[in-house]
């Protein structure tokens, strides 16, 4: 790992426990400077999504879930080289918040870094690189917004670690889940899901298949 990685993953390790801070949405005029920019670089890398991210309609989808609820404290699980977060984050940019992202490969994070200023959304987002079994239990929250895209066999233990720190009416969307066994990476995961009393859970079949579940 380089230096400048080692220095970097150290202060986002002692940031850990504080919760991510909100900023103030921004004004009109510049969101339509960054919806512009956001826009123009989302069509410029059209079909380049590759490396674990998901597909446009996800992206999509994610963002107008934030924008309705009007959702300001997110947490992504699996940064991957950025697509999801740029989505996230644009959409966090018209309510105010802020998002905290984890990737364990330094090679994607860096990526995802480059993305998210190029894409003028980085100031959204508070990227953390590091492993997010780790990590994420020691997350403070509260979140209002939680996308998880990590490693399958360790959804059900992300969700047990942050489902506490989900507000009520939260959402927390877990990618890769799908009704078709053909289509769906999580194995029992869904099932395990709808056993949970406090949360709704439907599924969203386009794109790679996302569990969506509401807190009560």
């Amino acid at each position: 790992m380089k230096t400048s990685a080692r220095i970097r993953l150290a202060i986002l390790a002692a940031a850990i426990p504080v919760a991510a801070a909100l900023v103030v949405a921004a004004p009109a005029a510049q969101q339509d400077d960054l919806d512009t920019r956001v826009k123009a670089f989302l069509g410029s890398h059209q079909g380049e999504w590759h490396d674990m991210n998901v597909p446009a309609v996800d992206g999509q989808t994610l963002h107008d879930i934030i924008v309705k609820h009007k959702y300001t404290r997110a947490l992504e699980i699996g940064t991957s080289t950025g697509h999801s977060g740029i989505w996230i984050a644009w959409a966090l940019s018209k309510t105010g918040g802020k998002l905290i992202t984890i990737d364990i490969d330094e090679r994607r994070h860096e990526q995802a870094l480059a993305n998210f200023e190029a894409a003028g959304v980085a100031k959204y987002i508070d990227a953390r690189l590091g492993d997010a079994h780790e990590l994420v239990p020691k997350l403070q929250g509260p979140f209002d917004f939680v996308f998880s895209d990590a490693d399958k066999d360790w959804y059900k233990n992300y969700l047990q670690a942050v489902l506490p720190k989900l507000e009520a009416g939260g959402c927390y969307v877990t990618h890769n889940v799908s009704e078709r066994p053909q289509r769906n990476l999580a194995g029992d995961y869904l099932s395990f899901l709808r056993g949970i009393p406090n949360l709704e859970t439907t599924v969203d079949e386009r794109g790679g298949g996302m569990a969506v579940s509401y807190k009560k």
